[in-house]
Formats: C-alpha cells, sequence, structure tokens
C-alpha cells in the first residue's frame, strides 16, 4: 500500500523499481498511464520485453546479500 501511494508524496520516490520477485512489472496499473512504469524503468537503461525485465538476475537487489555485511 505505500508503493501503491508513493506517486502522491510531494518527493519523488523511486516506486517504478519495485517489481516482483520475477521481474514482471505487476505494478504497473497503479501509475495511470499504464506504459510510465516501463518508461521510467527504460530511462535508467532497463531492458524491458512483455512486462519482463531482460536480465533481471543482474540487476535484481536482494538486501539479504546486500546487506549481510552490516
Amino acid at each position: 500500500w505505500a508503493m501503491n501511494g508513493s506517486h502522491h508524496h510531494p518527493n519523488q520516490i523511486p516506486a517504478h523499481r519495485v517489481v516482483n520477485s520475477k521481474g514482471l512489472l505487476t505494478g504497473k496499473v497503479h501509475f495511470g498511464d499504464p506504459g510510465l512504469m516501463q518508461k521510467l524503468l527504460e530511462n535508467e537503461g532497463i531492458e524491458i520485453v512483455d512486462d519482463q525485465i531482460i536480465r533481471f538476475n543482474e540487476l535484481f537487489w536482494n538486501p539479504v546479500k546486500e546487506l549481510s555485511e552490516f
């Protein structure tokens, strides 16, 4: 729910980066324009085909792995 309301926040929150565990753009319905989420990701250099992030395993941020040193 927090990500759903994020586009109404006065500070820009990168909610377009929140995808499901398989790299699918399942949250695109929350952006009003169904193509906006994909456009924002593509503006960051992310390749997407049929709502699927290409090379998702290379781009995925795993907090367990990334934050394990803290």
